[in-house]
């Protein structure tokens, strides 16, 4: 069995500011409102509140999607889809350790506003969630996700933001190789 790490008090606090700043530029990306939130709801999870089937190896997070329904009412029609974001912290440990050149923040951000992507393509219905098992929809899909996730992210300006573009590299070139966007950082 694999053994785990996980993020330390002041990671986390390094993720919540993540999350934060994730959530309004994805929100104001796709112009979202609370009504959209309300049908389709998600959380973010570190690796100590993840159930084994939820932790993975390789990826750095993954979106698990969810049937929930509210306490005490059993009627189906009151149910909602819960999408769960899994961050693996023991995957973005190691490959922050390993390439000096990445920042535990901006990679954070990165993550997190890549998984927030996948999350709002789900919940308007341009992406389903049921396709993330089929490999040449999931390459595409993968490559959409990294391209808006640039799209967004290449409009603020964080330090250490362009070693993280540089790192997902060929995840979304234009035609002819070229990399779409600027790198900031």
């Amino acid at each position: 069995m694999q053994k785990y790490r996980f993020f330390d008090r002041q990671a986390l606090e390094r993720v919540d500011s993540a999350v934060l700043m994730a959530e309004e530029l994805v929100n104001n990306f796709f112009k979202l409102s609370a009504g959209h939130w309300l049908k389709n709801r998600y959380d973010i999870k570190t690796a100590k509140d993840l159930a084994l089937h939820e932790r993975v190896c390789g990826p750095f997070a993954q979106v698990v999607k969810y049937e929930a329904r509210k306490k005490d009412i059993p009627l189906g029609s009151t149910s909602f889809s819960l999408y769960k974001v899994c961050l693996q912290d023991s995957a973005i440990l190691s490959v922050v350790k390993k390439n000096k050149h990445l920042l535990l923040d901006p990679f954070l951000l990165y993550i997190l506003t890549h998984e927030l992507v996948h999350v709002a393509r789900f919940i308007r219905f341009e992406h389903r969630y049921e396709n993330i098992g089929e490999a040449d929809l999931t390459l595409a899909e993968e490559k959409r996700v990294h391209c808006l996730t640039h799209l967004i992210l290449n409009k603020v300006s964080v330090l250490g933001l362009g070693a993280v573009f540089g790192f997902y590299g060929k995840w979304c070139e234009g035609p002819g190789g070229k990399k779409s966007g600027k790198n900031i950082g």
